[in-house]
């Protein structure tokens, strides 16, 4: 049964028309980057990372990512795969430099564009500024451009919302382009499997595939009841990601809140050794984002997910930002150990810095003008 909420965002997105939303993703950011300025890594498994101890995956070339190698990865791991992996210490101020670049050309098509980090934005460009004709034809520019001004590629997802322009991005990487056109974006969803939803990792494809939820198309069959009883509060969300519903605005000044990480697992898992080695490696991950944001802030907070999906939280909070990586390592490692022995096993961890302090907000933009005529894509 259509809920009144269902109804009224419909008519809100009929009244405001529909979007032309651009989401454009770097390939293989910070690998891509050092294959560019060392010749001899092209063509070559390359990690960006520490190599050695607690040493983390922060970005693969695809090269090595054909071996299974992904970011996040523990670099012991990483390296087991990949035996002729070579590794490269991140060097931030050179990424950051190239997403600037980056980011100026994005700016040249669109004041509304939301970065989510270093190599990956939404950009709004309904009002086609520039007169160019299309949506499409706005994310072919830029994507030739990036590879003129930068040498590197990027892909990008065209279409009517942030949910379907994410997606599109992904579909056809590395170097590609796709668009999902309006009428098209609950066909295209039903196509795909679940386990490419945001947020639906590992654990939570097999709960859904025991309830025989393989699809897009099966997941929309579900009704809100259905999904609130097995996924909890993730139920909306995947209620409105089987329709390809999004109503999300691209925002030019979003504020960071927090910087974080956390990562699911294949299996669940429970025993305290485990987790505190996890801990560890989420530790190294999150202080990098950290130091790269240069945000400074009050609070930790620890979240688990167990396997039925609930999630609990344990935060401590300091008088002063915290002072350096020990001190948040440290933080993390007293609100983990404070909850051992858990009640039953998790299927995810996370570790964020919140309450922060001194953030620069994103480049400032007038606010959006109103929809011109309908843009095609």
């Amino acid at each position: 049964m259509e809920r009144d909420e269902d109804r009224q965002d419909d008519a809100d997105e009929a009244g405001t028309g529909l979007r032309k939303i651009i989401h454009v993703d770097m390939d293989a950011f910070f690998a891509s980057v050092e294959q560019r300025d060392d010749v001899s890594l092209r063509g070559k498994p390359v990690a960006v990372g520490g190599s050695a101890g607690r040493g983390v995956v922060a970005a693969a070339s695809y090269e090595a990512r054909r071996f299974g190698v992904r970011s996040a990865m523990p670099s012991v791991t990483a390296a087991r795969l990949c035996p002729d992996l070579i590794f490269r210490r991140p060097r931030f101020d050179v990424y950051k430099s190239v997403s600037q670049q980056i980011r100026a050309i994005f700016l040249d098509y669109t004041p509304h564009v939301e970065p989510l980090s270093l190599d990956e934005a939404y950009l709004d460009v309904t009002a086609d500024l520039r007169g160019i004709g299309s949506a499409t034809r706005i994310a072919e520019l830029i994507r030739a451009r990036i590879r003129a001004e930068t040498g590197l590629t990027a892909s990008a997802g065209v279409s009517y919302n942030k949910f379907l322009a994410k997606l599109a991005s992904d579909q056809n990487k590395p170097d590609g382009l796709c668009v999902i056109r309006p009428g098209e974006g609950a066909s295209f969803v039903a196509g795909l499997p679940v386990k490419r939803f945001h947020g639906v990792g590992p654990r939570g494809a097999e709960k859904m595939a025991a309830l025989g939820i393989h699809t897009g198309a099966d997941l929309r069959l579900r009704d809100l009841p259905f999904l609130r009883e097995h996924f909890g509060s993730l139920a909306d969300y995947l209620y409105r990601a089987a329709r390809g519903i999004d109503l999300r605005q691209v925002r030019v000044d979003r504020p960071r809140k927090s910087v974080g990480g956390e990562r699911t697992f294949e299996r669940d898992i429970s025993a305290g050794a485990t987790l505190r080695d996890t801990l560890e490696h989420i530790i190294d991950i999150v202080w990098d984002r950290i130091e790269r944001s240069g945000a400074k802030g009050r609070t930790v907070t620890l979240k688990l997910k167990s396997s039925d999906f609930r999630t609990m939280t344990r935060a401590r909070s300091f008088a002063q930002p915290v002072a350096d990586k020990t001190a948040f390592a440290q933080a993390g490692r007293d609100l983990l150990d404070a909850v051992l022995p858990l009640p039953q096993p998790i299927r995810l961890m996370g570790l964020t810095l919140s309450a922060l302090e001194g953030e620069e907000p994103n480049r400032t933009a007038p606010a959006a003008p109103a929809l011109q005529a309908e843009l095609p894509f």
